[in-house]
């Protein structure tokens, strides 16, 4: 890990353009330090004991091993790296594989300078990071293997909290969610503090994946 005023950060993408470019936009911020590139995962994982990095950029589509294979070897290895998916594609398959073997966030490489490196920061404070339009697909999406076995704390759950993780599964945001069960807005946000705790995760977006794995979606009945 890095030391408390900077950001360490591994470029990994098998264009050395993309590199270039990515390394000069974060070179301004003072949080942030480009401490290596590589040009596939095997590579990447290979600089991760000399260059110590708190957060990856990760490209998907790489020669001899892609994105999605480096994040679920790295994820294992190395869990305290944060790896923060950075590419040109929003399949839905790459990006409910990414998340579930471990990904810290998914975005697209049109991401705005600025929310790119706000995204980083959040990533290694251990929060997921998703581009916009990208939760609904994630979470719509089919798994692509046996549901996981339910967290410590999932029995603990009342049930008003799994009807609320039900609407957070569909997208569904807080006004929503009240509106939808005829509560208050503050309501839904102290509920879903509650959940998060319960389940040890960091935010509501690891909470919505979970949900959309082990509880049905809501019957749309009007």
């Amino acid at each position: 890990m890095g030391n408390s005023d900077t950001i360490r950060i591994l470029l990994v993408d098998d264009q050395r353009l993309i590199r270039r470019g990515l390394r000069a936009l974060l070179k301004p911020e003072a949080s942030l330090e480009v401490v290596g590139e590589a040009e596939n995962g095997e590579a990447a994982i290979a600089q991760i004991p000399q260059q110590n990095p708190d957060v990856i950029l990760m490209d998907i589509r790489m020669p001899v091993m892609d994105g999605v294979a480096a994040t679920q070897i790295i994820s294992e290895r190395f869990p305290e790296v944060k790896v923060l998916v950075l590419t040109t594609f929003d399949d839905d398959e790459y990006v409910t594989r990414a998340l579930h073997h471990g990904a810290a966030g998914y975005l697209l490489k049109d991401t705005p300078p600025d929310d790119l490196v706000l995204a980083i920061q959040a990533s290694y404070k251990g929060y997921t990071q998703l581009a916009p339009g990208l939760v609904p697909k994630v979470l719509q999406s089919p798994p692509s293997s046996a549901a996981p076995a339910p967290p410590p704390g999932w029995s603990d759950l009342t049930p008003r909290e799994r009807e609320i993780l039900q609407l957070l599964a569909t997208g569904a945001n807080n006004r929503e969610i009240a509106q939808a069960l005829y509560i208050a807005e503050k309501t839904v946000k102290n509920h879903i503090t509650n959940i998060l705790s319960r389940l040890e995760v960091r935010d509501r977006t690891q909470a919505a994946l979970l949900a959309s794995r082990l509880l049905p979606t809501p019957a749309d009945d009007g």
